[in-house]
């Protein structure tokens, strides 16, 4: 059985960080991409980082040089931290895993909630 299983989210002020962890399991995690989405309320869910099975990474413009995604495939296990973190960035985050082999596979994790506030 397929499970992603998100921690670490949590309320920070703003300027601070977090570190999201999802933990795989049920699957071939070295396989897969592995991304985060986040989801703000009355907001679409949209793509913040993605990493690669072959190790290459994209962000999203708004988190550039602020979120770095990073995988360890002997754990599988996928982190996102977060510094410099905006009241904007408050969203639900999501972790997914993706891949291709005759047919799409596609999981999500339940979500953990970020909220950036003073």
């Amino acid at each position: 059985q397929v499970q992603l299983v998100e921690s670490g989210g949590g309320r920070v002020q703003p300027g601070g960080s977090l570190r999201l962890s999802c933990a795989a399991s049920g699957f071939t995690f070295s396989t897969y991409a592995m991304s985060w989405y986040r989801q703000a309320p009355g907001k679409e869910r949209e793509l913040v980082a993605l990493s690669r099975k072959t190790g290459g990474t994209t962000y999203a413009d708004s988190v550039k040089g602020r979120f770095t995604i990073s995988r360890d495939n002997a754990k599988n296990t996928v982190y996102l931290q977060m510094n410099s973190l905006k009241p904007e960035d408050t969203a639900v985050y999501s972790c997914n895993a993706r891949t291709w082999d005759l047919r799409l596979y596609d999981y999500w994790g339940q979500g953990t909630q970020v909220t950036v506030s003073s």
